[in-house]
């Protein structure tokens, strides 16, 4: 059965090592297999420690990059290009060592930039991402972390919405270490059918955001979970299922995510009610 986590935006940003220690626990204690540990500065918290952390609690790690405003790799600033660069392999080293298999996230551009393009404006774009992120996933191969690229709404970017895009550059880099992160959010706004974006990625599925509609906890919503399920199984994906939502503490990413109220009683009920769904779900799966 695929291992279960919980990003640490449900409750805290940005991480640090002692919001992480006190965490950590409680996200065992819930009955989480895995934590999800943005890496929203270079330094935030430290890998090791942290490594050390999740080991005595029995936690396996998985990590998500922040595209923040000035990390851009379709930029024609090549000093921004190669900013963004050095964040993404310092990113794939604290991966690495606290033992991720998967560094995620919209690493293309900032969250929030969109504008229009014609066709030759986008192929122009593709082709600066797929030049640009080459040698970051030859980076990514030698510490054996592989990059999951995210597809993100039309209201967060106009770049990558769906997965048909995303294996655009998926197939043109043709690396091991490059695949793609699907978020059932974003999909049930931007997938005509979320099953069918999950087996155009098929084996290049490398990790998996499983949200709520509305960006809560996943269940009880009018997302197709058991299709859902059912297709993540029969294209093999064995990864993780992350619950990623996000606190109202810090402003700037409550505002890149549009989190404008409160989506559960508490956080924690996020975390909880949507591992409860979960397991239920993958248990009907395998039926």
């Amino acid at each position: 059965m695929n291992p279960i986590g919980a990003n640490t935006w449900i409750w805290v940003s940005p991480l640090t090592d002692e919001r992480l220690a006190s965490l950590a626990p409680r996200v065992r204690a819930f009955g989480f297999d895995a934590i999800e540990l943005p890496i929203e500065n270079l330094g935030d918290w430290d890998p090791g420690r942290a490594r050390e952390l999740l080991h005595s609690h029995q936690l396996s790690a998985t990590t998500c990059a922040v595209m923040s405003p000035g990390r851009d790799l379709i930029s024609g600033d090549t000093a921004v290009v190669e900013s963004t660069q050095a964040y993404l392999r310092g990113g794939i080293d604290a991966a690495a060592a606290v033992a991720a298999k998967t560094f995620a996230g919209p690493i293309y551009s900032p969250v929030g930039k969109t504008w229009a393009m014609d066709r030759s404006e986008r192929a122009t774009a593709v082709n600066r991402l797929v030049e640009n992120l080459r040698p970051v996933a030859g980076h990514a191969a030698e510490r054996g972390v592989t990059l999951a690229i995210e597809p993100l709404n039309r209201f967060e970017t106009s770049f990558m919405n769906t997965a048909e895009q995303v294996m655009e550059v998926v197939d043109r880099i043709a690396s091991p270490s490059v695949g793609v992160l699907l978020d059932t959010f974003h999909m049930n706004i931007e997938e005509r059918d979320p099953a069918r974006a999950i087996r155009t990625c098929g084996r290049h599925l490398a990790h998996f955001h499983a949200c709520g509609c509305d960006r809560g906890a996943p269940g009880g919503d009018q997302i197709p979970w058991p299709r859902i399920a059912s297709e993540l199984r029969d294209v093999g994906y064995d990864g993780p299922l992350v619950i990623e939502s996000f606190t109202i503490e810090n402003q700037a990413i409550a505002r890149a995510a549009a989190i404008w109220r409160p989506l559960a009683p508490t956080q924690d009920a996020i975390a909880t009610e949507g591992l409860s769904f979960l397991r239920g779900l993958l248990a009907e799966a395998r039926v």
